[in-house]
């Protein structure tokens, strides 16, 4: 509900600019959309911040924060955010995430129940039973008045300010142990309750001499003034006091140590990529393509041959926590040992192509080392195109260190095949200056001419370092290509006439007889 009126008054705010005269009559709407990235921009920022230093302010750990804060984009902390919430559910494989549900109820009934001219979250007691949830039992004592001391506090009788005692039978996320129990005191009358450090600061007479004085006192074998200099009643005072304090611990330890791999360090590294290639306007060929180099690999000597195997487990899910796909697999590599040396140098390839519709996703990755026992991790937002019937698209650039065509057979099937075409994708996209670079993608929705029912096409292949152009290759496809409204391109370039360094392709298509035009760009290094 929360989302729902935050984007219905965002939507209102947006259209009352819209409704600007001064704004609707700029020049083809370029200062409206640059309006609306910038409030886009606002609120994505806001929501962030908010989320930071509000919502999750008492539970974010030390370690969860600092990682936080070193995030460069706004999908970084998104997807960090999802995860965040999944290392606490306590049923990560169900649509519904308990933990952040109940969260926002404390929340929500903190602000109701705690407000005191601060909102209730930002309160002692709200921040208390955000962290921690309702007490077992609460001892309230609104209007203050007198008050028959327990004799664990010393007897006696004396006038108090109001206050609250609040009693966890068991804290186990503040490290607290059994018989928490928590004194909040009112003493300005104001309906703000402060967490005490002692049990005198509800003591309306603490300060009045020879008022209030505690059974021990009124027989003179103590002195009120030597209340607060009781040193094993402070430090306990103060030891819960930091505690409560403390982010709670998070109680299911096996998603912990993912978070944990993904946050800091990553025992068994990999890289993976995916691209997206157009089946139906609405569901899109998505292969993933995951790279181990043999070198992070451990091998063992089984009878002179040099083994190794990595599991992989891969689930897709949506933004909402719905699971769209699963998969698991085996990467394994024997070696000779008469060759180990020289194969270290080498890199293991593994793909999986799935069919997802468009929409955004969460991608999440764990490969492990069957023989180190090392884990590996990737968590990333996964954004599958929509291909609409009436624009010009193309799919993924995908550069390759090898395209070949494959037998009637093999059309479709098998790692790596698209079509009839096996690409085998350049992961880290790093050619050698001495080979090849394929060029693989595809182009969708092109105009066909009325008489000769082709379509006409040109391709520019532009090649850029330091953000200035250094090279131009060109086509044009209007004789040779059938009647369709689709064509696929391989191409191969020679990477000797590059020197070494970083490069940018962009693939510019045009077609002739709609002129329409769409680019796709792609990245790469020559060695």
């Amino acid at each position: 509900m929360r989302t729902l009126l935050k984007g219905f008054v965002f939507t209102c705010l947006l259209v009352e600019i819209l409704s600007c005269p001064a704004l609707s009559s700029t020049p083809e709407g370029k200062d409206l959309k640059a309006v609306e990235k910038s409030l886009r921009r606002e609120r994505s920022d806001r929501y962030l911040k908010k989320w930071i230093n509000q919502d999750v302010l008492y539970i974010i750990s030390d370690t969860e924060k600092r990682a936080f804060k070193q995030l460069t984009t706004d999908e970084e902390r998104y997807q960090f955010i999802e995860q965040f919430w999944l290392r606490r559910d306590p049923t990560p494989d169900t649509v519904d995430n308990e933990a952040r549900n109940e969260h926002y109820r404390r929340i929500a009934y903190a602000n109701e129940r705690f407000a005191s001219g601060y909102p209730g979250w930002k309160t002692d007691r709200g921040r208390i039973y955000i962290s921690f949830g309702p007490p077992d039992q609460i001892e309230s004592y609104p209007t203050g008045g007198l008050y028959d001391r327990s004799p664990e506090e010393g007897g006696g009788s004396t006038s108090t300010f109001p206050f609250e005692v609040w009693r966890y039978r068991h804290l186990e996320g503040a490290h607290l142990g059994s018989e928490v129990l928590i004194e909040f005191v009112d003493a300005s009358f104001s309906g703000e309750y402060r967490m005490s450090m002692n049990p005198e600061e509800k003591d309306a007479l603490f300060h009045v001499p020879n008022a209030g004085l505690t059974t021990l006192e009124n027989m003179g074998l103590a002195h009120k003034a030597h209340r607060a200099e009781m040193p094993t009643r402070q430090l306990d005072r103060l030891s819960q006091f930091t505690a409560l304090h403390r982010p709670p611990r998070i109680k299911f330890k096996d998603l912990e140590s993912v978070v944990d791999t993904k946050l800091s360090y990553n025992l068994f590294p990999f890289d993976f990529r995916t691209h997206f290639i157009k089946i139906t306007e609405d569901t899109v060929l998505t292969p993933i393509t995951i790279q181990l180099r043999l070198k992070d690999m451990t091998f063992k000597n089984e009878n002179g041959v040099q083994r190794a195997r990595a599991n992989i487990f891969g689930r897709v899910s949506t933004i909402t926590g719905r699971v769209v796909e699963v998969f698991e697999d085996v990467v394994f590599k024997d070696i000779p040992d008469a060759l180990f040396k020289e194969a270290l140098g080498q890199k293991a390839l593994y793909q999986k192509a799935l069919h997802l519709r468009s929409g955004r996703y969460k991608l999440e990755l764990v490969l492990k080392d069957l023989n180190s026992g090392n884990m590996g991790t990737e968590y990333v937002v996964l954004v599958v195109p929509r291909y609409e019937e009436d624009q010009l698209a193309t799919s993924s650039i995908i550069l390759a260190d090898r395209i070949e065509r494959v037998s009637s057979s093999q059309v479709g099937a098998g790692m790596f095949v698209i079509g009839g075409t096996k690409v085998h994708p350049n992961v880290r996209d790093r050619f050698d200056r001495g080979k090849d670079m394929g060029i693989y993608f595809q182009i969708y929705h092109l105009t066909s001419g009325e008489e000769s029912r082709k379509p006409s096409v040109s391709i520019d292949y532009i090649f850029e370092r330091e953000n200035r152009e250094i090279l131009r290759d060109g086509e044009n496809r209007s004789k040779l290509f059938s009647a369709s409204q689709q064509m696929t391109l391989e191409k191969l370039f020679p990477l000797e006439i590059l020197d070494p360094g970083q490069y940018r392709l962009r693939v510019r298509v045009t077609d002739n007889l709609s002129q329409r035009s769409v680019s796709q760009v792609a990245e790469f290094e020559v060695r």
